[in-house]
């Protein structure tokens, strides 16, 4: 399961979304997020589908690695679903024992619960599937310049950002080799009960702990001998620039955008 999860890695593929200016990347994932959290509608998942299939056909990341970035995350979509769908109240009762009722309601969010879930994980996954990690320093940086004028930190907020989402698969492919030693000494991991499962991550925590520690030091370490001392002064060896095929993913955008809202306003389902 640990090796399913695809978050923060960087794929360089050469595609149209690759050569794209991240800050429209990050400014469309963020209208596409509201875009999903609009409304309560078909056509609210219909557009999210379709900027889905959009996005990964022009990215050319294969198909399979957005249903393993949605993996990990099935013991989550299975208790959401179930909660949904026997303890919402409302519409036609198809099947009541006690407390727990199958309504038309409960049936309805519950689907459109995991939909949505569903493509908001295929969809922000792109963004880091199609962008380096120092691109997407640069970019949340910029989008943030703004916030200098109020004497924040804006450019080491983008730094710690970037360097927690970059380290993700890191301290994701240690806790696999961690439990891969522990279970090769004899320990148990899988059976038993709540307690005794909790207890047994102990000799795993402890070990992964004190790798992230390790690793962070070793990396403060690092950026103190190259003379890193902030984003006062510091230059860009690639410089963010947009053009014709930016504006157009945002036009791209917008336009779904526009059709959710008047979907909501004028259309019933």
């Amino acid at each position: 399961m640990l090796k399913d999860i695809t978050l923060g890695q960087y794929f360089p593929i050469k595609s149209v979304v690759h050569r794209m200016d991240a800050r429209f990347k990050i400014i469309i994932t963020m209208l596409f997020l509201v875009m999903l959290f609009w409304g309560q509608r078909l056509t609210t998942l219909g557009a999210g589908l379709f900027f889905v299939i959009v996005a990964t056909a022009c990215s050319r990341i294969p198909p399979k690695m957005i249903v393993k970035s949605i993996k990990p995350i099935v013991p989550v979509l299975i208790i959401t679903g179930l909660f949904n769908l026997f303890l919402l109240d409302g519409g036609k009762i198809y099947w009541k024992w006690h407390f727990l009722k199958l309504t038309e309601e409960g049936v309805h969010t519950s689907a459109f619960m995991i939909a949505r879930i569903c493509l908001l994980i295929a969809g922000t996954s792109l963004l880091t599937y199609t962008t380096s990690p120092i691109v997407l320093t640069d970019a949340i940086e910029s989008l943030l310049s703004p916030l200098k004028k109020l004497k924040m930190p804006v450019h080491e907020l983008a730094m710690m950002m970037t360097i927690a989402l970059r380290f993700i698969p890191t301290l994701i492919e240690e806790t696999d080799k961690i439990m891969s030693a522990q279970k090769a000494r004899g320990a148990d991991l899988e059976s038993g009960g709540l307690i005794q499962r909790t207890k047994a991550l102990t000799p795993i925590l402890i070990p992964l702990f004190v790798s992230a520690f390790r690793r962070a030091e070793e990396l403060a370490l690092a950026m103190e001998c190259r003379c890193y001392h902030g984003g006062e002064g510091r230059t860009r060896l690639r410089v963010l620039k947009s053009g014709l095929r930016d504006y157009l993913a945002l036009a791209f955008t917008l336009l779904l955008f526009a059709t959710v809202i008047l979907c909501r306003i004028y259309v019933r389902f």
